[in-house]
């Protein structure tokens, strides 16, 4: 039945694009502009991810995280997007849907970084409107979830702004630099998406 997994026989391979945004999956290639932003944003990003592995920023680390990428995607489990804009081919941040459920619930999780230099400019918020038709749609997602820090005042608007409705808060959620945190829950049905 198509309602309960992808239309096609393999993961979708997304380029999303609009309002000056290209949105694809990380390549070796994208490796020193990523590591020059991740460290140049290392104090900005710090309070809001996990405890960053010893070698994340080395082209090994990297190279690994290429790797289980390539197995998610395959296995229709996570879609990793690097946010480029498309006048300069400048990294600006990144987009992930994970934790992708299929069968009778058709969701998966939002999760986003965006680079110090480029915060507080409206590029999250583009980006997370471009990426939306294709999660709705190639992707045949009936249910968009995302989780933040109730401090997160950026974060909050981004989910807001894009349409997501607050739908509650879990305790101690997850584990953010170092401690585990309460985090605000949204969600969006595809019902509810007007894109």
């Amino acid at each position: 039945m198509a309602l309960f997994r992808l239309p096609s026989n393999g993961p979708a391979a997304l380029v999303p694009r609009g309002h000056g945004l290209l949105l694809r999956a990380p390549q070796m290639a994208d490796f020193l502009q990523w590591s020059q932003l991740r460290e140049s944003s290392r104090a900005y990003l710090t309070p809001w991810e996990p405890i960053w592995p010893s070698d994340d920023l080395t082209r090994a680390g990297f190279r690994r995280r290429l790797r289980r990428y390539a197995e998610d995607i395959a296995a229709d489990r996570s879609y990793p997007f690097i946010i480029f804009r498309e006048s300069d081919g400048t990294m600006i941040g990144g987009i992930t849907l994970a934790n992708v459920r299929r069968g009778i619930v058709q969701a998966g999780t939002i999760g986003y970084w965006i680079g110090q230099p480029h915060a507080s400019r409206g590029y999250m918020t583009t980006a997370l409107r471009v990426l939306l038709p294709s999660l709705f749609g190639e992707l045949n997602l009936h249910r968009i979830e995302a989780a933040c820090i109730p401090t997160n005042g950026a974060s909050i608007r981004v989910l807001e702004k894009c349409g997501f409705t607050r739908e509650g808060l879990a305790r101690r959620y997850l584990c953010i630099n170092g401690v585990w945190q309460d985090h605000l829950l949204f969600g969006m049905l595809h019902e509810d998406f007007h894109g």
